[in-house]
């Protein structure tokens, strides 16, 4: 009997072994990474390495959905960039670690702009801390000025996001959220050497006096709205004019 419960409890063992094992390993945001199987992401990478073949680019666009979502207000993008030569390079749902990937894969090749906007990391914010994906920030930067040394890098502050609905109908951990991403916004800050690259937060043109993010700002208190563009643009123009001379 006491063989018996010994070759269960063995074979219980390495049964958990085996389910551990099983399981994917944690993404490193630091690291660069492709969404695997993800046949969008891959077309829409191979549509900004054409449109870097295809002619100029003055302002360059480097994020998420949230800059991927300026082709859906063309008039804003059009009277606020258009004078510049700009390309959106934003990808919905890209995390720090797609980026990159798409960085040394050639999305920078051939290309020479004034000024690269760049704001990621609010898809990270419910799995990794904010040292890592201030330090996935800093690995992009970088990349950035060695590959386009003569481009000044625009690092923005990760957008404030509010309540949501999860995909499984739940409410999202926003406030935990939050709390990462004001974490990473400190650590950008950091990075404004007042000359080649400067840091903004335009976060506070988004929110009413209470606080909040209001509907027609953010409907879904992440995504911006036309007039939540609008405002992207009214208060990074300042800034973005310097840095365009």
């Amino acid at each position: 009997m006491k063989s018996l419960r010994s070759l269960v409890f063995v074979s219980a063992a390495v049964c958990a072994a085996a389910l551990l094992s099983a399981q994917p390993a944690p993404v490193d945001p630091t690291v660069a990474a492709p969404k695997t199987g993800n046949a969008a992401f891959f077309e829409k990478h191979e549509s900004f390495l054409a449109r870097a073949k295809s002619g100029p680019v003055g302002l360059l666009f480097l994020g998420d959905s949230i800059t991927e979502g300026w082709k859906s207000v063309p008039q804003i993008w059009e009277k606020h960039y258009g004078a510049h030569q700009p390309a959106n390079f934003g990808i919905g749902g890209d995390q720090t670690q797609h980026v990159l990937w798409r960085i040394e894969n050639g999305e920078l090749d051939g290309i020479d702009p004034k000024v690269a906007v760049l704001m990621i990391g609010t898809n990270n914010s419910g799995a990794h801390t904010a040292a890592q994906i201030a330090e996935a920030n800093r690995r992009i930067v970088a990349q950035i000025r060695a590959k386009l040394p003569r481009t000044k890098v625009l690092v923005l502050a990760i957008f404030p996001r509010g309540p949501r609905t999860q995909r499984d109908g739940k409410a999202e951990p926003w406030e935990k959220r939050m709390e990462v991403i004001r974490g990473v916004n400190a650590e950008l800050a950091k990075l404004d050497d007042g000359r080649n690259v400067r840091f903004l937060d335009v976060g506070p043109a988004f929110l009413a006096p209470d606080g909040t993010i209001p509907q027609d700002v953010m409907p879904d208190q992440l995504h911006l709205s036309p007039k939540g563009y609008q405002l992207w643009a009214d208060a990074m123009q300042p800034l973005l004019d310097e840095m365009l001379r």
